[in-house]
């Protein structure tokens, strides 16, 4: 195995026109938080705004890890209370039909080590989705899809329902001969898929201490294997999703392996590039610590009240050692920042970081 590629400040390439890019982002994001906020009455997220289920969970660090991944939040084992958020990437709220890609969050609490800048509390955040390659491979491409998502926010529902049946069949179609189109699935043409059965990837790069790495979270316990794949029946159910997560969790055990994929050739694992796979034969994921949530209500009016209203999920919440990089990293940080600033405002509702314990 060909030892991992150490991180260093220029491995990040920046652009020069990054900041009109986080700023033209912020204005689109404005038009989906100033629609839907009017039409709900209530601020919701720019970007996977509709939550599946809030979980409560363990984290727990391993202890035998080697010194290349003993590093940042698993340099020494730990068991840590965690947070985590199914969702739905539009950021209108929308029914079921119309499937578009998973989201993971996960907070892990009680976190300790320096602080990325303007990162509160002492939590470290992962946010995933079931799918290794982003659909843009910078942030100024992504903005075009953007703008358009935001055009088309609450408009068309019974359209978008329509569009969505289509795509589906041609995923499907694609996938039969070994084809995966990440763009055709953030459109609309996603597998309507069990959340808790999906395999989550980090999708750009961070920091892992003295090295390069994504991270990745697969289920580990054969109640969460057994839906992998599987699909819900969503016509006539808008909230079909939602309801197979809550019941499935009232009775299963849901134990994840939290992997991290350490970079071993900037060549065949860029950073500046979301778009290319990291093959797993080239850099393996690796095991490093696991997730487990008991048996619960995953949407109890309490904890969906706590986590769903009052926190916000961010790549740039979390260690020093684990900084985001990456363009697309980069420009995350203000239009997170921008839209928890909007929920917290329109919904008079504070948000912050939850206490250790």
């Amino acid at each position: 195995m060909i030892a991992p590629v150490r991180y260093s400040p220029d491995v990040e390439i920046l652009q020069s026109d990054e900041q009109q890019t986080i700023t033209e982002i912020n204005e689109a994001f404005d038009v989906i938080l100033q629609t839907t906020a009017m039409d709900y009455g209530h601020a919701v997220r720019s970007v996977h705004a509709k939550a599946h289920g809030i979980l409560e969970a363990t984290f727990t660090v391993r202890g035998d890890l080697p010194p290349e991944l003993a590093q940042g939040l698993f340099a020494k084992p730990g068991v840590y209370d965690a947070y985590m958020r199914l969702s739905t990437n539009a950021g209108d709220i929308l029914p079921d039909a119309i499937s578009l890609p998973r989201g993971l969050a996960l907070k892990v609490v009680g976190v300790s080590g320096e602080r990325l800048p303007d990162a509160a509390g002492a939590t470290q955040d992962f946010v995933m989705v079931n799918g290794p390659v982003f659909q843009a491979k910078t942030a100024k491409k992504f903005l075009g899809s953007l703008k358009m998502l935001a055009k088309t926010t609450d408009r068309l529902e019974g359209t978008k329902k329509v569009v969505s049946t289509v795509l589906q069949g041609v995923n499907k179609a694609l996938e039969s001969v070994g084809i995966s189109n990440s763009t055709i699935q953030s459109m609309g043409g996603a597998p309507n898929v069990h959340p808790l059965g999906e395999t989550y990837y980090s999708v750009t790069p961070f920091r892992y201490g003295d090295y390069i790495a994504k991270f990745g979270l697969r289920p580990l316990s054969p109640d969460l294997i057994d839906l992998e794949g599987r699909e819900i029946e969503t016509k006539g159910i808008p909230d079909a999703i939602r309801d197979s997560v809550q019941a499935d969790m009232r009775h299963l055990t849901a134990e994840w392996e939290f992997c991290v994929q350490l970079c071993r050739d900037l060549e065949k694992q860029p950073v500046e590039d979301p778009t290319v796979e990291w093959k797993e034969e080239e850099a393996p994921f690796i095991a490093v610590a696991t997730l487990r949530a008991p048996i619960q209500n995953t949407w109890e009016e309490a904890r969906v009240l706590q986590v769903d209203e009052q926190m916000r999920f961010s790549v740039w919440t979390g260690l020093e050692a684990h900084r985001p990089l990456g363009n697309i990293n980069r420009a995350r940080k203000a239009p997170y920042e921008h839209s928890a600033a909007f929920r917290e405002g329109f919904n008079r509702c504070p948000i912050h970081e939850p206490s250790d314990g």
